[in-house]
């Protein structure tokens, strides 16, 4: 049974979301706030964690930083605002979602799900490392080095940089990125995969020009 934490300072809002989950199959357990989901997460494992950012005492995107420091559990974000800053700001502390409310429980439920399997789910990488003058990229070990300097990046972020990695030199439209990256069951659109790119070759810095757009289709990753 998958573990789900629900963090959200409305009751209601923590007591719809139980109630699809459980009908789901999945345990949950709640907190009124991000000190107590601290507290939480550092002792308890969970397959995700749904959570809200407008709470008092701390908010939502100071509690991931917080919980991210000790778990890398998959997190959805919810927010009662849709504005980009807010969406690439969670994106860039490594979260898997961003929902807005007022939402659909039963299509909250379902992205949980696409979140969950595609975490569980290994990666069919070869062991191998690849290098690009200054730029290498680990595929076992997972990790991306910048001139000998590990860098630190979302999970999307390599995901995605991984997956191009591994078709470079070939023209990936939008909806191969897409599905192959976010999985069939992706329910965002065009302009999510534009954020991961955005934030991917802020990560990169001078190595970003290995990424180029491909007006009109997608984009390819360059080796030269």
């Amino acid at each position: 049974m998958y573990k789900i934490l629900v963090v959200d300072d409305e009751e209601r809002i923590r007591e719809i979301i139980k109630k699809y989950a459980v009908f789901e199959g999945y345990e949950v357990k709640e907190a009124c706030n991000g000190m107590e989901a601290i507290e939480i997460s550092r002792n308890n494992q969970f397959d995700i964690i749904i959570l809200d950012i407008m709470m008092p005492e701390l908010d939502g995107f100071s509690t991931c930083k917080e919980i991210r420091k000790h778990k890398n559990t998959p997190v959805i974000m919810l927010s009662a605002r849709g504005e980009e800053y807010d969406k690439i700001h969670g994106f860039e502390l490594g979260i898997d979602d961003y929902v807005v409310k007022p939402f659909s429980p039963k299509e909250l439920m379902m992205r949980v799900g696409a979140i969950i399997k595609r975490s569980k789910t290994s990666l069919d990488i070869k062991k191998e490392i690849v290098k690009f003058n200054g730029l290498t990229v680990d595929f076992t070990g997972r990790l991306v080095y910048i001139d000998d300097v590990k860098i630190d990046m979302s999970p999307k972020e390599y995901d995605l940089l991984f997956y191009m990695v591994k078709n470079r030199g070939i023209a990936l439209t939008r909806e191969n990125i897409i599905n192959n990256v976010w999985g069939y069951d992706f329910f965002g659109d065009d302009r999510t995969l534009d954020t991961h790119i955005k934030l991917l070759r802020k990560s990169l810095g001078d190595y970003s020009k290995h990424i180029v757009t491909l007006r009109g289709v997608g984009y390819r990753f360059e080796s030269e």
